[in-house]
């Protein structure tokens, strides 16, 4: 059975059955120090493994040994990691200064007005994706506006590229959506021209053809960071569409997109080839394969 430290651990004892309705009541009313006694429980949760383990290794044959001392002792390991865990090792510290970045960046991102996004990558390190527009009001309707009239205009190019690859029209559409922020962030060379790049592709040493420079967000073990990479440039969405169809399609790397019928498989079997470093990317794919202006546009 789990235990549950609360803000009196060391005192508490380590089945008590209650100890989870009280870090409920804590998570309501007291967040921060309820995130604190989560990741103090995981601590506790990882030294008993620790003294298990350590039990395990001894031999159990003894003439004192029998299931009644062996449930004795394992109640003692669960009350003994309880009370180290008070104490602490470093791991619930580490745990919760995770946890308290990761919430802050998820208030900052709830907070901002419109998501923006850089280019992410098929060279396995990919960008920060916008996400679908949101908001309320005339300006939520504008952004929705906004949103599908990036699908409408792009629709013809990704039903052509559908019919090359077989990858439905719309998994195309949301990729585009969600690497060019629905045709906002779309990759521009220094001197403002288009590079009709709307899936952020990189400029491999095997690329001929033009190229742009640009900065784009790059996830290392997690932490984004802003670095300049070199992309693909072309003459018009057409050719993007096509490029991108026939790199999924000529790639054994994605062999298991094309496999992929629903929007959630879609997703995450390209985050798991490598397109892109964003831990959140497959989740950000899915969310505008699902939107109302996708499921418009593709009935319209």
């Amino acid at each position: 059975m789990a235990m549950i430290p609360t803000p009196d651990a060391a005192s508490a004892f380590a089945l008590d059955v209650h100890g989870l309705d009280a870090l409920r009541l804590q998570a309501r009313q007291n967040p921060q120090q309820a995130m604190k006694a989560a990741a103090q429980q995981f601590e506790a949760l990882f030294l008993q493994t620790l003294l298990k383990s350590m039990r395990d290794a001894m031999p159990q044959n003894g003439p004192m040994d029998s299931d009644q001392t062996r449930m004795y002792t394992s109640m003692l390991d669960q009350q003994m990691a309880q009370t180290l865990a008070t104490r602490g090792i470093g791991l619930a510290d580490v745990m919760l200064r995770q946890l308290t970045r990761d919430q802050a960046a998820a208030v900052g991102a709830a907070a901002a007005p419109q998501a923006t996004g850089a280019s992410a990558t098929p060279a396995g390190a990919g960008g920060a994706p916008a996400s679908p527009p949101a908001g309320g009001g005339a300006a939520g309707a504008n952004a929705a506006n906004a949103s599908q009239s990036f699908l409408l205009r792009m629709k013809q190019d990704a039903i052509q590229a559908s019919s090359a690859t077989g990858i439905p029209a719309r998994f195309l559409l949301g990729h585009a959506a969600l690497e060019s922020g629905w045709g906002r962030h779309e990759i521009r060379a220094a001197d403002g021209s288009p590079s009709f790049n709307l899936f952020g592709i990189k400029a491999g040493r095997n690329w001929k053809g033009a190229t742009v420079d640009a900065m784009t967000t790059e996830y290392v073990h997690g932490t984004p960071r802003k670095v300049r990479q070199t992309f693909r440039a072309y003459g018009s969405y057409a050719e993007a569409f096509q490029d991108y169809a026939g790199l999924i399609k000529g790639s054994p790397r994605y062999a298991a997109v094309l496999k992929q019928s629903d929007s959630a498989g879609f997703a995450r079997s390209l985050q798991r080839a490598g397109y892109a470093t964003d831990p959140l990317y497959a989740a950000k794919l899915t969310r505008i394969l699902n939107s109302p202006a996708m499921r418009e546009t593709m009935t319209a």
